[in-house]
C-alpha cells in the first residue's frame, strides 16, 4: 500500500496558518493509534524541485512529542507548498 504503518499512527488535523507575511505554525495531532513512543517530524518544500526544510523549532506536548512547527523567514512563493510528516517508532511502521 502507499502508506505502510501501523492503522490510525498517522497524524490527524493538520494545519499550517502564515501570518505577518513570514512567519507560518503548522500543527497536527498524534494518531489515536500510534504507539506511546512515536515521533513526528515534518519537511516541508515550495516546490518539487526544491531541496526538503526540516522544521526548525518543534512544538511539543506534555509527553514531549512533537505536534506542530514554528518557522520564521517563510517565503512562499508559489500558490502551492508541499509538506511531510514522517514518523517513527521503536515498535511499528507508522502511517
Amino acid at each position: 500500500p502507499l502508506f505502510a504503518g501501523m492503522n490510525g499512527s498517522a497524524i490527524e488535523n493538520f494545519s499550517c496558518v502564515i501570518y505577518n507575511i513570514c512567519l507560518m505554525n503548522c500543527t497536527w495531532q498524534a494518531g489515536r493509534g500510534a504507539p506511546a513512543d512515536t515521533q513526528y517530524f515534518l519537511y516541508w518544500q515550495n516546490s518539487r524541485a526544491d531541496g526538503e526544510m526540516e522544521c526548525e523549532l518543534y512544538i511539543k506536548d506534555e509527553n514531549g512529542r512533537n505536534v506542530g512547527c514554528r518557522f520564521q523567514n517563510v517565503r512562499i512563493e508559489t500558490e502551492k507548498a508541499y509538506f511531510l510528516v514522517n514518523g517513527s517508532s521503536k515498535d511499528s511502521l507508522i502511517q
